[in-house]
């Protein structure tokens, strides 16, 4: 199960969209944004209410090529999994599209089971490369090194093996409340001699560490008996955790 993925499917083809989202839906805990075109991608990429976990490009677009979309992406800066779906199967055309930086290439017609494991399994290696950064508040929340950034401030913040596994399953759950033994049961596994106080006294410590004002909670709230990551929490900075490039420049090139 992909829990709590945003997937961006790229397709003119509305069937086939809404045929293949059917098929991530089932896999529970995705939701599927839609675009019918390139220039609609780069729009969603664009917008501050999306936080994308990966890409599916069909290579038919009916404003650019997907795998010429995806060299594009790539590019501007664009680090998470893209896999590109076509009716092409000769090698010059996979290895085109691996070429332009797509993850995988998948040949129509694809088993939906195979894509989804295909998917989850981009995703995966994505979370733990050197490449994944995530958005949290005001910093750039790198879990493969354990390490927030904070660009305005000019600083590190160095987490622990709990703190960075807290963090990556809050924020896997897009600003829904994640109860304390959910996360006991997903962090530590039960392990023996482990209650919810484990967990409330690695938040506290956490909330020392990222909260900008430790009188004021604004970042890592409680909420129904848990916890939850703030979605809505701004900082006076601009970025995307998957777009190096600033926003002016990509919109020049992919607008």
């Amino acid at each position: 199960m992909m829990q709590h993925r945003q997937i961006l499917i790229v397709d003119a083809d509305i069937e086939q969209r809404q045929r293949l989202a059917g098929h991530l839906a089932a896999d529970g805990g995705v939701r599927v944004v839609q675009a019918g075109s390139a220039g609609e991608a780069a729009a969603l990429l664009m917008a501050r209410d999306h936080r994308l976990d990966a890409l599916i490009i069909e290579a038919d677009l009916p404003d650019e090529d997907g795998r010429d979309l995806c060299a594009r992406l790539r590019m501007r800066g664009v680090r998470i999994p893209m896999l590109v779906l076509s009716a092409l199967d000769d090698e010059e055309d996979i290895v085109r599209g691996l070429n332009a930086g797509a993850n995988d290439y998948v040949v129509k017609p694809y088993r939906p089971t195979e894509l989804v494991a295909r998917l989850r399994a981009q995703i995966r290696a994505f979370e733990v490369s050197e490449d994944a950064v995530l958005p949290i508040g005001p910093y750039q929340f790198r879990p493969a090194q354990r390490l927030l950034q904070d660009a305005a401030a000019n600083r590190r913040i160095r987490l622990t093996e709990k703190e960075s596994a807290v963090l990556k399953y809050l924020y896997r759950a897009n600003g829904e409340p994640v109860a304390r033994k959910t996360l006991l049961r997903e962090v530590w596994g039960y392990s023996p001699g482990t209650t919810t106080h484990t967990v409330e006294t690695h938040i506290y410590r956490l909330r020392r560490k990222i909260e900008p004002d430790a009188a004021q909670i604004r970042l890592l709230v409680n909420e129904d008996g848990g916890y939850r990551l703030d979605p809505d929490w701004r900082s006076d900075i601009t970025w995307r955790p998957w777009v190096a490039a600033k926003p002016a420049a990509m919109g020049m090139q992919l607008g």
